[in-house]
Order: structure tokens, then sequence, then C-alpha cells
């Protein structure tokens, strides 16, 4: 009886030390998940011209901060320039021609500044959005009133179709035109008690623009050479890359000694096409500090792709300089998202040590396939932990993926 015993103590040992492994590493992750710090993660949202209905209505704006407030949203991006046109009572605007009558909320308020007093009043950041950038359709004032700020493909084209409709592109090289938005930049800046200005894959130039006589004559001027017939040329993009790199370091700079730690924020695509699509080379930007924040748009149908995306060397480079975020699509009026898979994009998103934007406010419970209540039990499970850190210009803390 005493072997059989003797005999027994291994296997009881070895039974105790699995015990021991598995529920180190059943409890392993559980305190990953607690001690990661996520605390601080950019967690916003876009206002569109869509979500204007709430903005003008004092009670539902009220209400709207209240939800995103109590769900653990920390910053707000309202949109202020949109079809060539502003949002808040503007002097530039009126200087350039565009006298069209600025909406004020239905009890009479200023929109910009109800929404920023109100949200900074429950601790949200609000970053106003020049959703726009060089872009204005074709029958707008600012188009109408100024053809000579145009520019132009290669067939002398001048309209562009995308997601906004038919649009023009203001030359972003000519200086009336940068002066222009520079003023009404920093005319907002200093107007409004906000914590920073957007301005996302819009401030930008297709690359098959370019061709009007003034960057025609300023490339020949420039290089000595003929401005290449193929928009693609690498020598072409990356003239035109460097011309808007540059405008982008000026009006950072203005927009700084205007108000020192006010963030200057950008919302482009994935580098790639950015850059080669769009002449717009965010990465140098961020690399040389031009800019404070970035949230990359990953508005995917594929969560592989989407993840694939994440794990692009751009972003994780640019999280371990400032707060990025990958902005996530949450709807549209006429393609609603389901909420497992904006669940799975935010769990992918952390994983990657990144935060998160959403397009648009009214496609989060409004306008979706599920019931609101729904919607937003969902959100308060996404960001369960309070936030801090996103008031008055203050760099988030970067999140380390779990």
């Amino acid at each position: 009886m005493k072997f059989r015993r003797w005999h027994r103590l291994p296997l009881i040992w070895g039974f105790a030390l699995v015990l021991t492994l598995m529920s180190s590493q059943l409890i392993a992750p559980i305190q990953a998940r607690v001690e990661a710090p996520v605390a601080q993660e950019l967690r916003g949202v876009w206002l569109t011209t869509n979500d204007l209905d709430v903005i003008v209505d004092r009670p539902r704006l009220h209400n709207a901060l209240d939800q995103l407030t109590q769900l653990n949203f920390n910053t707000l991006y309202p949109v202020v320039w949109n079809s060539g046109y502003v949002l808040f009572p503007s002097d530039t605007a009126k200087r350039a021609g565009i006298q069209t009558f600025i909406r004020r909320g239905l009890q009479d308020y200023d929109l910009l500044e109800e929404l920023a007093s109100e949200a900074h009043r429950r601790g949200l950041a609000v970053i106003p959005w020049f959703e726009f950038g060089f872009m204005a359709p074709p029958t707008s004032e600012m188009a109408l009133n100024h053809p000579d700020w145009l520019t132009q493909k290669r067939d002398g084209g001048q309209t562009w179709l995308g997601a906004a409709g038919e649009v023009v592109w203001l030359n972003p090289f000519r200086p009336e035109v940068q002066q222009f938005l520079t003023q009404l930049v920093l005319e907002l800046v200093s107007r409004y008690d906000i914590d920073g200005i957007q301005f996302d894959d819009h401030f930008s130039l297709p690359v098959e623009f370019g061709y009007d006589s003034y960057t025609r004559n300023l490339y020949r001027r420039e290089t000595g050479r003929a401005v290449p017939a193929d928009p693609h040329n690498p020598s072409w993009v990356k003239w035109r890359a460097d011309k808007l790199s540059d405008f982008t370091r000026r009006l950072s700079a203005a927009v700084k000694a205007r108000q020192r730690d006010i963030t200057v924020s950008i919302a482009p695509n994935p580098y790639d096409y950015a850059y080669k699509a769009q002449v717009q080379d965010w990465r140098t930007w961020v690399r040389q500090g031009w800019v404070d924040e970035l949230i990359v748009q990953i508005y995917r149908a594929s969560l592989g792709a989407f993840r694939q995306q994440l794990y692009d060397p751009t972003i994780q480079e640019a999280r371990r300089k400032i707060p990025t975020a990958a902005g996530i699509l949450t709807g549209l009026r006429n393609s609603p998202v389901p909420i497992s898979f904006i669940e799975a994009k935010v769990r992918s998103a952390r994983s990657a040590g990144v935060g998160m934007a959403f397009f648009f406010y009214e496609s989060l419970w409004e306008q979706a396939p599920e019931p609101a209540i729904e919607r937003q039990e969902r959100f308060r499970d996404f960001f369960s932990t309070p936030t801090a850190g996103r008031r008055s210009g203050t760099p988030a803390a970067i999140a380390e993926p779990l």
C-alpha cells in the first residue's frame, strides 16, 4: 500500500503543475486586458451636414452630447467647411464673395459656439473639420467668383466626380488659395474656444490635376522642364506633393503662432493611395512634426483588409509619435453597417495600438440595422472605461497593443 501511494505522488504533482500552468494562462490575458493603457485612446465621431438636424436644435444637441459623454467618447469633429460654404460667420468668406446666409440654431444660437461650450462642459474635445479642403461644387459662389483659382486636368477638364458628387478643385499651389484657406482657419481659431482644426483627404489634389497655366509655368520656372504628360510621372507627383507639404508646414506654423496648444489634425486615406493618387505626403507631415494627430480613413468592407492597413508601417510609425486612430465607417443611409462588424474593427484597432473615430454621428445608432438601444449598449461595452487628456490640445497617451 505504501508503495502504491508513493507511486502515485508524481502523478499528483504533475496534475497540480498542469492546473497551475493552466490557471496562469487563463488569468494572464485577463490581466493584460485590465492593465492595457487604453483609457486615453482617441474615441471620436464626425458630425457631418447629415447631422445638422441635431446640431441646430438645442435640446437634441444637448441630448446627443449627453449620450456621447455617457458612452465615454472624448472627441467631436463638427464640419465647418463644406460645398464652398462655411458653417460659422466669417469675414474671410465674405471678402471672397461667399454671401450665403449662415445657419443659426432654431433657438437663435451660433452653432459652433453652442456645440463647443456644451461639449467642453462635458469634457469632450472639439476639433472643427474643414471637410471640403480644396474642393468646391462648380456652381458654388467660391467657384463662380474665382475661376482663376481653379486647376484642371491635361485635357482642360475642371470637374471631378467623387463621393461628394461633381466638384472642381481649388489650386493648392496658388498664393491666393493658400491665403484664403489660412485666413479662414485662423479666423476660426481666434473666434472660438476649440481644441484643434482638422483637414482630411480633400486637403490634397487628385493626381490628374495640375495642368492649369499657373502650375505649368511654375513647374517650368522651378525645374526647367515642361510638365510631364503622364500625371503619374514620379518626379511630377513628388513636385506637387512637396508643394502641398510646404503649404502644410506654413499653415501649421501659422495656427501654432495664433494658439500654441491647438491640435492640428489630419484624416487622410491610407498612405500609398494618398501619395500616389492625391499627392498627399502625410507621412512627411507626421515625421516633421507639422501635425499633432492622425486619423486614417480605413473604410474597408473586409475585416482582413482593415487589419492589413492597421499594421501598415506608416500607421505604426505614426502611432509612436502622435495620437493615431483608425477611421471606422459606422454606416451610410443606403448602406448600414452591422454592429458586430463595427465591434470587430474596434477590437482590431485597439489590438494594433490605435484609437478610433467613427463616420458619422447619425449612423452610430439612428440610421442602423439594429435598435438604437442595442447599438448604444454595445458602444458602452466598447468604451467601458472613461478617458482623459483630450481637452485643450493635450495629446492622448499612445496605447501599446494588447
